[in-house]
C-alpha cells in the first residue's frame, strides 16, 4: 500500500468506514434473513432480528448435498460487510487464481447485530435496544448460515479486529463447523488493560454527555466526537501518522477532517453498544475446543493489540493446530488497519488454504 495514501483515507476507508461510504458500486449479491423472537444472552428479545447480508460466488455441494466452499468474513467494530470492497482487500483476495477466487468458493459478508444495514440501536429504539454480546452475533451469524442460506458446513472463517474476535469464538462455540479459521488483528483472551481503558473512555464520553439524553438525542451529542478520539487513538500507528502529517498544520487538518466525516456518519447509540458487546468476550477458557486449523495473524504496530504483551503466544499452544503470524512493521503496515492490507499477510494465507485444510471433495 504506498505510503502517500493519507492516514485519513487508511483509517476511514480501511477501519471505520459505514457501508454506504465504503462502496462506490454494487458489491455481491444482498439480502436480508429475518430472525423472529430472537432472544439474547442478557435475556432481552426482538420481535424480529435483521441480519444483512452479501454473497459472491455460488454454493458448490459435495456427493452428499453439504456445501463446502462457503466462506465466512467478518468486519470489525462500528463496520460493515461493505467495508471489504476494496482493492487491497477485495481486489488481493477474490479475483480469478487468488486465495478466496469467488469463481471457487462462495463468500458470506454478513453485518453483524447492531452494525452496517442490520437491526440497530439508531432504528428506533435506541438505548431500549438489547444488549448484545459477541456471542448474540455469533449465534446469529451461524443462524443465518444454516436457517437461511442452507450452508451447515464452511471452509473457513476468517475475520478482521472484532470479526477476528468472533472468529475465535467460533471455533469454541461452533466446533468442526469449519475446516479452518484465521483471525486477524486480535487476541484470544479478555479485553482488559489499555484496550478496555480506551474502549470505557470512549463509553463513558457518550453516556456522560447531556446532550445523550439517555439515548433519545435527536442531534449527535458533542460526546460522540470525543468517543471518536478514542477509536482514532486505538486503530492508529504512529509511524504512518509521522509520514503522513509532518508538521503541525498537517496533524491538525487530518483530525480535523477524520473526525468531522464520521461525525456525520457515525449514531452515538450505534458506537455505544459496539463498544459494549466486547464486555464479556473471552474465549480463554474455551480454546482447547479448537479444532480445526487456525492460523492468526497480527501486526507489529498494532495499538489494540500490541505485540510486547505476548498474549497470542502465550496462548496459542493450546489451540491444537494453531500458529500465530506476527508481521513486521515496514512502509506498508497500517498499525490496526493492517488487517484489511491484504497483500501484507496474502501469501502465508494462501498456503494455509492451500496445505494446512484438508483437500476439498469433488464439488457440483
Amino acid at each position: 500500500m504506498p505510503r502517500s495514501l493519507s492516514v485519513i483515507t487508511a483509517l476511514a476507508a480501511l477501519l471505520l468506514a459505514t457501508a454506504a461510504g465504503a462502496q462506490s458500486r454494487p458489491f455481491g449479491t444482498e439480502g436480508d434473513f429475518v430472525m423472529r423472537d430472537f432472544r439474547f444472552a442478557s435475556g432481552e428479545s426482538l420481535p424480529a432480528l435483521r441480519i444483512h447480508y452479501r454473497t459472491l460466488g455460488h454454493p458448490r455441494r459435495d456427493a452428499s448435498g453439504v456445501v463446502r466452499n462457503g466462506v465466512l468474513i467478518l468486519h470489525g467494530t462500528t463496520g460493515a460487510g461493505a467495508n471489504f470492497a476494496t482493492p487491497i482487500f477485495a481486489g488481493e483476495l477474490f479475483g480469478p487464481g487468488q486465495p478466496l477466487d469467488t469463481a471457487r468458493y462462495y463468500v458470506v459478508l454478513p453485518d453483524g447485530i447492531g452494525h452496517g444495514q442490520s437491526s440497530r440501536p439508531s432504528e428506533g429504539l435506541h438505548a431500549r435496544f438489547p444488549h448484545y454480546t459477541y456471542d448474540d452475533m455469533v449465534d446469529a451469524q451461524h443462524r443465518l448460515l444454516v436457517e437461511h442460506l442452507g450452508v451447515t458446513h464452511l471452509r473457513l472463517v476468517m475475520g478482521t479486529s472484532m470479526g477476528g474476535m468472533h472468529s475465535w469464538v467460533w471455533g469454541a462455540r461452533y466446533p468442526g463447523f469449519a475446516d479452518g479459521l484465521v483471525p486477524l488483528a486480535s487476541a484470544p483472551t479478555q479485553i482488559a488493560g489499555r484496550n478496555r481503558m480506551l474502549r470505557r473512555m470512549a463509553m463513558e464520553d457518550i453516556r456522560s454527555d447531556p446532550e445523550w439524553k439517555g439515548g433519545e438525542y435527536t442531534t449527535p451529542p458533542h460526546g460522540l466526537r470525543a468517543a471518536l478520539q478514542m477509536l482514532w487513538v486505538m486503530t492508529s500507528a504512529p509511524l504512518v501518522q509521522q509520514h503522513d502529517a509532518p508538521t503541525r498544520a498537517q496533524a491538525d487538518s487530518a483530525i480535523d477532517r477524520f473526525l468531522n466525516a464520521r461525525m456525520r456518519t457515525m449514531d452515538a447509540n450505534d458506537m455505544l453498544y459496539a463498544f459494549d458487546a466486547s464486555r464479556d468476550y473471552d474465549p480463554e477458557p474455551t480454546l482447547e475446543r479448537i479444532t480445526a486449523p487456525l492460523l492468526a495473524i497480527n501486526s507489529a504496530d498494532d495499538q489494540v493489540n500490541p505485540p510486547e504483551l505476548g498474549i497470542v503466544e502465550r496462548l496459542m499452544p493450546r489451540v491444537a493446530h494453531g500458529r500465530f503470524l506476527l508481521i513486521p512493521i515496514s512502509a506498508a503496515t497500517r498499525g490496526h488497519g493492517s488487517h484489511t492490507v491484504a497483500a501484507l499477510w496474502k501469501a502465508p494465507f494462501a498456503d494455509f488454504i492451500e496445505h494446512a485444510l484438508a483437500p476439498l471433495p469433488p464439488l457440483h
